[in-house]
């Protein structure tokens, strides 16, 4: 067996490179390259492999849960067809990507981890940044990437990876169990040297395959579908990852079968098509939460359920109630005491398509849909609709902004109160032009995500809508874009506090408290002074970024134009309305005190029994 002596370090990077995956026929290299941040855990070991194959293209990032962000990002974009790979020293530069780790886990999103970690041979410790234990010498901070990885491992000596590798690549090309997968590389044994078979490092080719779902459980579900007065679509994140969206679109207009869209699912179908009745859930649209509710038959396709999706349990009220779930994960099929079609779900649409040739909803069950959907695209304008006052509204902001991108152009958001005016509000005509992370709720993903985006897509323009919250936990890579001459346009969203969980805050009875960027008032011990002198502007340029304030809904669109122009990141600042906020068309379970002192509190907790009453187990 010919063999070549390589170190640990360099093995790992030799092997990534010739990494592919194919699908339909369609084949790329699954790794485009490696962020990373260098220290004393992995600068002499990935540090130097990295340095002597400059074809694996290495990036210099600022901030290590910023990358993974952008790594999770690139891969959404790609449909999780490539990622990155992601270095770091051993501490805090490792435990610093966790956060976004779980994100993409959470969000089944395939990123590669290569946390250094300390001496494997002992000799030294304890090292700088070792966590030390009374009870076992086998631990480090990087077991806490454990629970939020896919696949996890520690290389102790030099020929484990020739098993742990395909065992990445397994976990990380795969659809049903895609997330993160964690390598924990001790430091010397990154510098270490061994004889690698070389047949190890040929080109290798994962085909990412499309199951089919048991014929049996077709025809029954077949039967349920023909069987139902009042079925529903639950559209999620899988019928995108899974190319699926002219087929879902071929299979609507042949049922007749209403839709409600996820956060992931949003762009699945077009906005302009006429049974798409938008966001569903806790942040739905009112057409499509009056449908999910009269459901008979709810067809999850490619979505979990999480709590946004069902109202925490309230939004299916029908009390014959029955589900079918078409996903390629086995657990999420069940959901829900589902019928469960495991698979691909254009697959399995293509198939349910051809077995339900003759069936088709009712003529005024469609053209009600249809007619709620109308009178909600007419409120759209309404609630968007310019007006001359200032501050302006988040609403206002949103319309400008979907107006003014092209269909093929992306936006990029996450946490806080924009995601659910969004939910609502966006309307969506191609599958990436809606980009929202809502799995975890990450507040800081945005910018970094942009930039992931953007690499992914470098032709289409990235714009990134971001409150002043999520600006000030993470805008870091606003360097990197420029550094990387990587353009996105950033419109930071200032209301001087915390939107979203102040409007939560007054809706559980405290008020508002802790959720708005004021001073100290020390006689009340309060934050209630005046209001934190935050210079955007200055910040974002100090990061070399062109930056624009705008007074107005008319500046802003005038700023757009200029930064659409320029070739360089800008960041667009506009005041925007604290207290302004869209209605909402579903509960959504915040637990509130049993017992308080406090009336508002009192008085929550009464409307919270109420709605607790509503909440259902689908048996």
């Amino acid at each position: 067996m010919k063999t070549i002596k390589l170190t640990v370090a360099q093995a790992l990077i030799k092997f990534l490179k010739n990494q592919y995956v194919e699908r339909d026929g369609k084949e790329n290299k699954f790794f485009a390259g490696c962020f990373g941040i260098f220290g004393h855990g992995n600068v002499a070991g990935i540090g130097e492999a990295l340095l002597q194959n400059p074809d694996f293209t290495y990036y210099q990032t600022r901030n290590e849960q910023a990358m993974v962000h952008t790594a999770a990002a690139f891969a959404k974009m790609n449909n999780r067809m490539q990622t990155f790979a992601c270095t770091t020293s051993i501490g805090p530069g490792a435990t610093n990507m966790i956060t976004a780790v779980a994100g993409a886990t959470i969000n089944n999103l395939p990123v590669l981890l290569l946390p250094g970690d300390t001496f494997s041979e002992r000799i030294q410790s304890p090292v700088l940044q070792q966590l030390e234990s009374a009870s076992t010498q086998d631990i480090s901070v990087n077991d806490c990437f454990k629970p939020v990885s896919k696949y996890w491992d520690r290389i102790h000596r030099p020929e484990q990876l020739i098993t742990s590798l395909p065992e990445v690549m397994r976990v990380l090309t795969s659809q049903a169990e895609t997330g993160a997968a964690t390598l924990a590389l001790p430091q010397d044994v990154q510098t270490e040297a061994f004889n690698y078979p070389v047949e190890f490092f040929a080109k290798r080719i994962w085909t990412v395959s499309r199951p089919r779902a048991d014929k049996e459980l077709l025809k029954k579900a077949v039967e349920l579908i023909k069987k139902s007065k009042s079925p529903f679509i639950v559209c999620g994140g899988g019928v995108i990852y899974s190319d699926a969206n002219e087929t879902l679109q071929n299979f609507v207009r042949q049922t007749g079968i209403p839709v409600g869209e996820t956060f992931a699912g949003k762009g699945a179908l077009s906005h302009d098509e006429k049974l798409n009745l938008g966001g569903v859930g806790a942040t739905g649209t009112p057409c499509a939460n009056d449908f999910a509710g009269k459901a008979d038959l709810v067809i999850g396709i490619g979505t979990r359920y999480s709590d946004f999706t069902t109202a925490s349990k309230t939004i299916f009220r029908n009390t014959d109630i029955k589900f079918i779930n078409i996903n390629i994960k086995e657990f999420d099929a069940f959901k829900h005491s589902a019928l469960p079609l495991t698979g691909d779900a254009k697959i399995i649409l293509e198939e349910l398509t051809e077995m339900l040739e003759s069936f088709n909803t009712a003529e005024t069950y469609q053209q009600s849909a249809v007619a709620a959907k109308v009178k909600w695209h007419n409120e759209i304008f309404e609630i968007t609709k310019v007006h001359d006052t200032v501050p302006v509204t988040q609403a206002e902001v949103i319309g400008i902004v979907n107006n003014f991108m092209d269909n093929d152009d992306v936006m990029v958001a996450a946490a806080g109160s924009l995601p659910g005016d969004l939910h609502k509000l966006w309307r969506s005509y191609s599958s990436k032009n809606f980009h929202l992370e809502y799995g975890y709720s990450c507040m800081g993903y945005e910018i970094a995500a942009g930039l992931g985006v953007k690499m992914a897509a470098p032709k289409k323009e990235v714009y990134v809508l971001v409150g002043d919250g999520n600006y000030l936990m993470m805008s870091n890579e606003i360097i990197t874009s420029v550094q990387e001459g990587y353009k996105i346009i950033v419109v930071l969203l200032n209301n001087n506090g915390y939107a979203s969980i102040g409007s939560l805050s007054e809706s559980v009875g405290c008020g508002r408290f802790g959720t708005k960027y004021r001073f100290r008032d020390k006689e009340k011990n309060t934050l209630q002074g005046e209001t934190l002198p935050v210079n955007f502007l200055e910040n974002a340029k100090s990061l070399g970024a062109n930056a624009f304030k705008a007074e107005s809904c008319k500046d802003l669109l005038e700023c757009l134009h200029k930064a659409k122009v320029d070739d360089k990141t800008s960041v667009i600042v506009i005041d925007t309305d604290l207290y302004s906020k869209m209605k909402s068309y579903a509960w959504w379970d915040v637990a509130v005190p049993e017992v308080s002192e406090i009336e508002s509190v009192k008085d929550a907790r009464k409307k919270y029994i109420e709605e607790k009453k509503n909440q259902k187990y689908y048996l």
